[in-house]
């Protein structure tokens, strides 16, 4: 039986509308999986009961968290924020962790995961490398290398490969039993995962938007792992 990949949502305050873009459920129903959107609430039954729905979880890109999950300020470069997102994808994480359910986080979702399990987020990265790029999002904007001897290594298989980029957010000190498994030119963390639990991994790109083997194999992964 194909497993049920809850996606997490988006929530548009300004038109009080619930948004996922149409790659997260393409990438999924091609991995073999069955999609569902997750919208975000703030009730922890609801969470636990979506996470409980599911056999794996997708948190989805989006806009930056509100530093206060890491003790900082706001910084002047800090992009909009959607308290209700960070709420429920913090609370997913936290309980999926707790329940050891395979998950996957893209780009924001990566940075959920990581603060989520105690870490935090460089609000606004500063160094020379352009890590938001101006080109189509199938594009592959620049290199990453991935470390071997970690579950990334083992699904892809490829210590170098090419992704998209449209971050200006990073994750900056590792969450308790996180490690990074990939990074950029730049040195900036492009991807982590968890060394307590079978599938637990956050990446910093948009592979739902590209058409590459290395992309197709990620979303098998967490397809798989979820079966």
């Amino acid at each position: 039986m194909k497993p049920i990949i809850g996606v997490t949502g988006n929530f548009i305050e300004a038109d009080r509308n619930f948004a996922l873009r149409d790659y997260y459920i393409d990438s999924v129903s091609r991995a073999g999986g069955i999609p569902i959107i997750l919208p975000p609430c703030e009730s922890e039954l609801y969470i636990k009961r979506y996470v409980d729905l599911c056999n794996g979880i997708l948190i989805s890109g989006g806009g930056d968290i509100d530093p206060v999950y890491w003790g900082e300020i706001p910084v002047k470069e800090l992009g909009e924020i959607t308290p209700i997102r960070d709420v429920f994808e913090i609370k997913m994480a936290q309980y999926c962790m707790m329940k050891n359910i395979p998950t996957l986080g893209i780009c924001r979702g990566c940075q959920v995961l990581n603060t989520a399990s105690g870490g935090s987020i460089v609000q606004d990265i500063k160094t020379n490398m352009c890590h938001t790029q101006k080109a189509p999002r199938n594009y592959a904007f620049h290199d990453i290398f991935i470390k071997k001897d970690t579950i990334l290594y083992n699904i892809l298989k490829s210590e170098r490969i090419r992704v998209n980029s449209f971050h200006h957010q990073a994750v900056n000190q590792l969450g308790n039993k996180m490690v990074v498994t990939a990074y950029s030119p730049d040195r900036t963390i492009e991807a982590i995962e968890s060394t307590k639990h079978r599938y637990f991994i956050g990446v910093q790109w948009h592979p739902e938007c590209l058409t590459d083997e290395y992309s197709a194999l990620l979303f098998k992964s967490l397809v798989d792992f979820s079966s």
